[in-house]
């Protein structure tokens, strides 16, 4: 096995993490989110928001938005981590062919990506006109 500079094991890629999520399906500039959040229809859930614009791409993107009063930054990024592997494992409940920012507000409390998709399914149909 090779060896780094400071004696520890050098990383070989994984060849069982092909599966995630590539940056392509992310919102990541702000005058994107702003656009969404400007255009967009918002669809309130249980400590979240879904903001959903339909885009051009083709395929739905994600950006996600965790309110400053979550307090610690590891929660945080829990909460982002989770939201993301819910879009990754089930991008066929959110919206096709749309911008979508998840707006988590304080009061947020899915523990779980498979709670988060249960959520998600139910506000989706509203955004395209049926329900799921």
């Amino acid at each position: 096995m090779p060896v780094g500079r400071r004696g520890g094991n050098v990383c070989q890629p994984d060849p069982l993490k092909q599966h995630g999520l590539p940056k392509q399906s992310l919102i990541r500039k702000g005058w994107e989110f702003d656009k969404v959040y400007s255009q967009g229809k918002r669809l309130h859930g249980k400590g979240f928001t879904l903001i959903c614009r339909t885009n051009t791409e083709g395929r739905s993107r994600i950006g996600i938005s965790v309110h400053g009063k979550i307090r610690g930054a590891v929660k945080r990024n829990r909460i982002k981590r989770i939201i993301r592997e819910s879009f990754r494992l089930d991008k066929e409940l959110y919206p096709p062919g749309a911008d979508i920012v998840f707006a988590v507000r304080p009061d947020f409390s899915l523990p779980a990506p498979v709670d988060i998709s249960r959520f998600v399914a139910s506000l989706a149909g509203r955004f395209t006109g049926q329900e799921v």
